[in-house]
């Protein structure tokens, strides 16, 4: 969901007033808040008085403007009282509250200045809002870096934030505001965006997994059996899961890259004929057919079984594991095989610098790199922009000016309806693509966490 702002880019302060009242807009809508909020109800969490939070917002786009020694001025702050915070507790499993031995003032100046201390990756900057003075700054909360795994994708849980708001600056005029965790609203470029979609939540995304997750169900069912001692039942839905965290990482790292890339997910049974010539695609780099083009899907294999058995128990047959155990497990074969099924990840990852689409199968099997797609393969003038994560609302975009890696998805997944391509720009931006209700669609993937960074 975008909107463009109603004032020009020379307009001051009118692009942090707009952030500010699309805040508010979103806030009338119940569904919204008790979605993102449950705790926004009547002595609840609130959002601040208009004017003091317009106060924020302003200040911190004016920060976001200024360089220290040539670099962006990136911080993280949250606005909520420091005594709301526990005094023994800390990173990786709490937040490390340290007070200042006064309040500071609240200005750009001063976050300018504090920016640099507080690593945006570790820490935030508190600030409480003083009924006389307004907001002030009362000293910083070491949170670790756990929380970024909810965007790059990985199993480490992170201390989730209290329900207040949470300030992102990223980069000049980016600002992002959230409520805790969720993001309500971000400007960015001159638009102010409110993420509602996100593809890997579609039931139309785990179908075109299923594939791949019943085939390493059944490896692992019969592994089960021939076990010598009972393992825990698996939640079916753990092997796409893996598959979606992965998915996740890959795009991360390529957006952080700034080079950009295109990766195109093919049928299995597709495998075999796009290796040699054919109509849809040369694959310059391509990789025999050994086990080791299959190591994510062997390493997802290895993860189900190594869970179920750490869990399994003779007195509790019955007990049924999944996503949740995988995270909070500290079996260290385990972390182990976390470790090595993202190394694949980023591997694949750096793949795309190279010119061409990353060649992957839907069972995760790895084909190749530097795939050109066929520049005889027609055209598409117009496509669908998705407005809901299941695509049934859509809205007719005509395809001119995207880019020559866009052209390709949009080619090859009118060719090739089973297909799904994943287009990452230089720009940071994220569309998955494929063929759906008749015509190439596309969805602005929304990462999970804060866009920009």
């Amino acid at each position: 969901m975008k909107r463009n702002p109603a004032h020009s880019p020379t307009a001051g302060h009118s692009y942090p007033k707009d952030l500010v009242a699309f805040v508010f807009e979103r806030w009338q809508d119940r569904a919204f808040v008790a979605r993102i909020c449950p705790e926004a109800k009547p002595g609840g969490f609130t959002l601040p008085a208009r004017g003091i939070f317009e106060q924020v917002i302003s200040t911190c786009y004016q920060a976001s403007l200024l360089r220290e020694e040539e670099r962006p001025v990136m911080f993280r702050l949250i606005i909520r009282d420091s005594y709301l915070f526990a005094a023994h507790e800390g990173p990786p499993t709490g937040m490390h509250r340290l007070i200042f031995s006064r309040t500071r003032p609240f200005n750009e100046y001063e976050l300018h200045r504090l920016a640099p201390a507080a690593d945006f990756y570790r820490t935030l900057i508190g600030i409480c809002i003083d009924p006389a003075h307004g907001a002030q700054i009362w000293g910083l909360l070491h949170s670790g870096t756990r929380w970024m795994h909810a965007v790059y994708g990985g199993r480490k849980t992170s201390p989730p934030l209290p329900q207040s708001l949470v300030v992102y600056v990223t980069g000049p005029g980016q600002i992002s505001v959230c409520a805790g965790d969720e993001i309500i609203a971000s400007l960015n470029g001159g638009q102010i965006n409110c993420p509602t979609i996100d593809v890997f939540n579609s039931r139309w995304f785990g179908k075109s997994l299923a594939a791949l997750n019943e085939e390493t169900f059944a490896l692992h069912r019969s592994a089960c059996r021939r076990a010598e001692r009972p393992w825990a039942e698996l939640d079916p839905d753990f092997g796409s899961n893996i598959g979606q965290q992965a998915l996740r990482r890959i795009i991360s790292v390529i957006r952080n890259s700034n080079h950009g890339g295109l990766l195109v997910y093919l049928p299995p049974e597709m495998a075999e004929e796009i290796m040699q010539e054919n109509q849809y695609l040369t694959v310059k780099y391509q990789f025999l057919e050994f086990d080791s083009r299959q190591r994510f899907l062997s390493l997802t294999l290895r993860i189900m079984n190594t869970l179920a058995e750490s869990y399994g128990s003779a007195e509790h047959p019955e007990r049924k594991v999944g996503w949740h155990e995988y995270v909070t497990s500290k079996n260290e074969s385990i972390a182990l095989l976390d470790e090595a099924i993202f190394d694949v990840a980023h591997f694949i990852a750096a793949l795309s610098a190279v010119d061409g689409a990353v060649v992957i199968t839907k069972r995760q099997e790895l084909l190749g790199f530097g795939g050109v797609i066929s520049g005889d393969l027609d055209s598409v003038g117009m496509v669908s922009h998705a407005l809901d994560t299941e695509g049934e609302k859509c809205e007719p975009v005509l395809s001119e000016g995207v880019g020559t890696r866009h052209r390709a998805a949009y080619r090859i997944c009118q060719k090739l309806h089973q297909a799904i391509a994943v287009v990452i720009s230089q720009d940071e931006t994220v569309q998955i693509v494929r063929w759906h209700n008749g015509s190439v669609t596309y969805w602005d993937q929304v990462p999970t966490g804060v866009p920009g960074f």
